[in-house]
C-alpha cells in the first residue's frame, strides 16, 4: 500500500523560498503521477501542481507558475515542490497525493488522487 509524507514546511518571509519533499514508501512511486495540493485557512484544498511518472510531463496552477517547480527521483522515492518567490497567500497547509494512472489529470480534482500524506505546513509573513 502507498504512503506518503510530506516535509520541509515552515515559517519564510514573503520573497523567499522553500523546498517540500513528498517521500513515498510501500510501492515503488514510479507507477504513480503525483500532485501537490494546499489548504488555507477556511479555505477549500486547492491543486498546486502535478508530475507524471516518468518526470517528463507537468502542470500548475496558474497562481504558482513561473515560482513553484515539481521535480521527482524515482530511485529516491521522492517528489520535490520547489517555491521561490513566496507571497503571504500561498500560507496553507500543503499535501502530496497520488493519482493511479502515469499521467497527470487534465484537471487537478481531489477526487482524482488518493493515499494523501498528512500534510506540511508552510507559513509566509514577515
Amino acid at each position: 500500500q502507498l504512503q506518503l509524507v510530506e516535509s520541509g514546511g515552515g515559517l519564510v518571509q514573503p520573497g523567499g523560498s522553500l523546498r517540500l519533499s513528498c517521500a513515498a514508501s510501500g510501492v515503488p512511486l514510479d507507477y504513480y503521477s503525483i500532485g501537490w495540493f494546499r489548504q488555507a485557512p477556511g479555505k477549500e484544498r486547492e491543486g498546486v501542481s502535478c508530475i507524471s511518472s516518468n518526470g517528463d510531463s507537468t502542470n500548475s496552477a496558474d497562481s504558482v507558475k513561473g515560482r513553484f517547480t515539481i521535480s521527482r527521483d524515482n530511485a529516491k522515492s521522492t517528489v520535490y515542490l520547489e517555491m521561490n518567490s513566496l507571497k503571504p497567500e500561498d500560507t496553507a497547509v500543503y499535501y502530496c497525493a497520488a493519482h493511479g494512472f502515469s499521467g497527470c489529470p487534465s484537471s487537478l480534482r481531489e477526487s482524482y488522487f488518493a493515499a494523501w500524506g498528512q500534510g506540511t505546513q508552510v507559513t509566509v509573513s514577515s
